[in-house]
């Protein structure tokens, strides 16, 4: 199965409404890893990888769970991050 890695900026209000957690909760149900983490300027940065339809099923449901607080995200395809075992919160 084919490896993917997605690069995704998410724009809105997503600091402080609990977006890390439940996004590392959601992950937990997908083969992918990667990180979560929060941005100075008020974004929240994800790296989701793994075999591409984990990933777009796990980038969906984190739409789908903040759909009313998310104003916009970039994805990005990357080159896959080997260093990466398991999908954490990051600062």
């Amino acid at each position: 199965m084919d490896r993917i890695a997605k690069h995704v900026i998410f724009k809105g209000q997503v600091q402080g409404v609990g977006f890390r957690y439940t996004t590392h909760r959601i992950a937990g149900r997908y083969e992918i890893t990667g990180f979560v983490r929060n941005l100075p300027d008020g974004t929240v940065e994800m790296l989701a990888q793994g075999p591409a339809d984990e990933v777009d099923r796990c980038l969906a449901d984190v739409q789908d769970s903040f759909s009313g607080y998310i104003r916009e995200a970039r994805i990005v395809e990357i080159p896959h991050h080997p260093q990466y075992d398991d999908f954490r919160i990051t600062r």
